[in-house]
């Protein structure tokens, strides 16, 4: 797991670790190596055996890049993980880089002149990759492709083994539609795509096509394998035979065959002649260079799952509404100790942390967190995504304000909400920030859009009341969510960056604008929200759609200032928090319960 590997993790690993690789570089001819965080399967959470960054470097996060030379090494992070690449990573050993302006092709561009930088094609996308390649084009630099990873090499005698989770069915009274009828939909696309056949590399599409679910990446249920899929429905699906359950084969039916990892390459070379979709974006160079070698007509192409998967049929948006009922009422009885408890206690982040997933625990349908639970309090609160990490945990403090962003993973659904709390009376300036982050969600929650508009034209909404104050916050503002699997999915998002995808019927985003004042304390809310139908418009002249909010919690109603809201926001307001009694309030009893009543009365 994950987190196992991240308790372990610490500043001495880079001094540890370097030397290793170092020598392993050398028996390979190499100058410098290229550690992307990404493994063979493109995923964001990794299994332990595939955190080669993290054994590296000491680093834990989900997104980052380092390239280790002979004489140097440099790590590069975003904006979420500023604080936990110095916590975790020794400055003595790695410089500190910004992935997103520059990242590593820039680093090769300015630091490798005329060197031999060694990269594994498994762990890079063709589009990644040929970024990398034009930058060492203007460096006179050679990217060499190795065989062997040297990580690997170096750390072969403590590497944990891959996994082996169990592959389970998932029923189709929870997806909605049978692998059957998802495989000849999918093979019908493969054929309009002027393809033969599809390889499928990314774990969530192996989970969605064939209706299982796996335990190989910590916070999201997915099978780590390949599939090919034939136009015409059928498919391979490759397993470690380990995973393979009892009755898994029946599951899938006659016209899918398991087979082992290792025939892999040798279906890749007996596609030769035919014409093979495979998303660029999504599986690895090595895909490419194979089907390449075979003679196969490479067809580069999204993946044909994605979009299928992004938009949700009734069986799967009925059990999102059930599974954020659940999670709403865990999540309410955290609120309830915050109001209460922990406003006297005044605890540290991680002991938030523990109460809050122990109500999520106590619902007897957890099956993971659908990621590490952020919590920040005060100061850390300003540094979006930011997770308690040892030396920089803080105690919640009289006058400060609480983030807490979190979720869980149910059978029925998968769950992502924040929310921002008062520790003692807030002041008039957090009431006004946070009155004026809840007006930009509440314009995006009411918003009807005709069908073909993007997130990209939406984002503005919630950005518009900080905007005429001056303000604004520098993360995207939704991105899409899975059923029961990806706590990130796209190709749904709601950001200022350009995405040309429209929103659907059936796709879940979020919904999190927010506001950090550095130094000081942080302000988002978040919910989870399905793009639908919207009802007619009396007077209007075009079907429009519309968002059904799926998250169940209340908001603090300490921070509202009331004045800074118009009759309708007020109204959203009472009629949000009229539900979340209705649906939450009959899971709830005690003190608890009487505390919720008062949170959901009308402001």
């Amino acid at each position: 797991m994950r987190q196992s590997f991240e308790e372990a993790a610490d500043r001495s690993f880079a001094s540890r670790h370097l030397p290793r690789l170092r020598a392993e570089l050398d028996k390979q001819g190499l100058d410098g190596l290229i550690v992307p965080h990404e493994d063979e399967h493109q995923n964001e959470y990794l299994p332990e055996a595939n955190e080669r960054l993290a054994w590296v470097s000491g680093f834990t996060g989900s997104a980052g890049a380092a390239v280790v030379m002979k004489d140097r090494a440099a790590i590069f992070t975003d904006g979420r993980y500023t604080v936990q690449v110095r916590d975790q990573v020794d400055p003595a050993f790695f410089e500190y880089l910004d992935l997103v302006e520059g990242g590593p092709p820039a680093f090769i561009e300015g630091q490798a002149k005329g060197a031999v930088i060694g990269y594994d094609p498994r762990l890079h996308s063709p589009t990644a990759l040929a970024h990398l390649t034009r930058a060492a084009q203007k460096a006179g630099a050679t990217l060499k492709a190795v065989e062997a990873n040297p990580i690997d090499l170096a750390w072969a005698t403590d590497r944990p083994a891959q996994p082996q989770a169990p592959v389970v069915p998932h029923p189709d009274d929870l997806s909605g539609e049978s692998s059957e009828s998802k495989r000849h939909r999918i093979g019908r696309m493969i054929a309009d795509a002027g393809a033969d056949a599809a390889v499928l590399t990314a774990p969530s599409s192996l989970a969605w096509l064939f209706n299982v679910r796996g335990g190989d990446v910590i916070r999201t249920p997915l099978p780590l394998g390949q599939a090919i899929v034939d136009k015409d429905g059928h498919a391979r699906l490759f397993l470690d035979p380990a995973k393979v359950t009892d009755g898994l084969a029946t599951w899938l039916g006659n016209e899918v065959a398991l087979q082992v990892p290792s025939a892999l390459p040798a279906a890749l070379q007996a596609l030769k002649g035919q014409a093979v979709l495979i998303d660029p974006a999504q599986s690895s160079a090595w895909y490419f260079d194979e089907l390449e070698r075979a003679g196969a007509q490479v067809v580069r192409g999204a993946d044909p799952c994605i979009l299928p998967r992004s938009a949700k049929n009734e069986v799967e948006i009925e059990g999102s509404r059930q599974a954020h009922i659940r999670d709403g009422a865990a999540l309410s009885n955290f609120l309830h100790w915050v109001a209460t408890t922990a406003q006297d206690d005044l605890p540290t982040e991680d002991e938030v942390v523990t109460v809050l997933e122990g109500f999520r625990e106590a619902t007897g349908t957890l099956k993971d967190l659908s990621f590490d639970t952020i919590a920040g309090a005060g100061p850390n609160g300003a540094l979006p995504h930011y997770r308690p990490v040892r030396r920089t945990i803080r105690r919640v403090e009289e006058g400060s304000l609480l983030l807490v962003d979190g979720g869980g993973q149910y059978l029925d659904g998968t769950t992502d909400v924040t929310r921002t709390m008062a520790i003692g009376t807030p002041t008039d300036e957090q009431k006004n920030r946070f009155t004026r982050v809840l007006k930009g969600h509440i314009a995006l929650s009411v918003v009807r859009f005709p069908p073909g508009t993007t997130g990209t034209q939406l984002d503005v909404l919630a950005r518009l009341p900080l905007w005429m104050a001056g303000l604004d916050y520098d993360h995207g503002t939704g991105h899409g969510v899975g059923s029961y699997l990806g706590v990130h999915e796209g190709p749904q998002r709601i950001a200022k960056a350009a995405n040309t995808q429209p929103l659907l019927p059936g796709m879940i985003l979020s919904n999190e604008p927010g506001y950090y004042k550095e130094g000081h304390w942080g302000i988002r809310i978040e919910n989870l929200q399905v793009v639908t139908a919207a009802a007619p418009i009396e007077g209007g002249e075009r079907p429009m759609l519309g968002f059904e909010t799926l998250t169940m919690a209340p908001i603090d109603r300490r921070l509202i200032e009331v004045g800074l809201l118009s009759d309708a926001e007020r109204a959203w307001m009472d009629a949000y928090h009229a539900e979340v009694l209705a649906k939450v309030g009959p899971l709830m009893d005690g003190e608890a319960r009487a505390w919720l009543e008062t949170a959901c009365a009308p402001l």
